[in-house]
């Protein structure tokens, strides 16, 4: 296996994981902003309100879309299975 294969199949995987964990995070961010700017005008300091919000705002993307991205993974990875003979010889 050469470098430049190794960085390829390195960058796919990141590409991937990006396109899987993109959507959660953006998600988690928005509601975590939004908690922040919730918290700050009413000077309610409670970490556990943005905690329990980012859980529930997960638990909601993980139902909306987690079939898509579930989908996306094993996707990759049968891609991945099937050039194994190309990676190790």
């Amino acid at each position: 296996m050469t470098p430049e294969l190794a960085l390829t199949e390195l960058r796919g995987g990141l590409i991937t994981l990006l396109w899987v964990a993109g959507p959660l995070l953006l998600a988690m961010l928005a509601v975590g902003v939004v908690i922040g700017i919730f918290q700050a005008a009413t000077q309610l300091n409670e970490p556990t309100i943005a905690f329990v919000a980012k859980v529930a705002a997960l638990t909601a993307m993980l139902f909306a879309i987690g079939n898509l991205l579930l989908g996306r993974v094993v996707e990759y990875t049968i891609l991945l299975f099937h050039r194994i003979p190309h990676l190790i010889g």
